[in-house]
């Protein structure tokens, strides 16, 4: 059997009028919307996803509480952060330990 990677999380629908927020995800720049959590603003069709960072599979926030610790993405200066509870904020390097990084 081939398992096909593909995104975990959907967005159902999105409120216009955010104003978008710069970033950047494995040193590419990233667009995001304001008051995003990170969880949400890593799921763009063309964005990496996190992986887990013993198995190396994708992973998604599974608990969206802050609870399951399986959210965890860090900033390319290696704090560790919590994506289902950690808001976008302009200028933000995150890293998701693909390509190396």
């Amino acid at each position: 059997m081939t398992m096909t990677a593909h995104a975990l999380l959907h967005r159902v629908a999105e409120k216009s009028g955010r104003e978008a927020v710069p970033f950047t995800l494995d040193g590419a720049p990233a667009p995001a919307r304001a008051r995003a959590p990170l969880l949400t603003a890593l799921r763009p069709p063309s964005a990496p996803q996190p992986r887990h960072p013993v198995r190396g599979l994708p992973r998604a926030g599974f608990c969206m509480m802050g609870a399951c610790q399986d959210c965890w993405i860090a900033t390319d200066e290696g704090e560790r952060l919590r994506a289902c509870s950690t808001f976008i904020a302009p200028g933000m390097a995150l890293v998701t330990g693909k390509n190396g990084a």
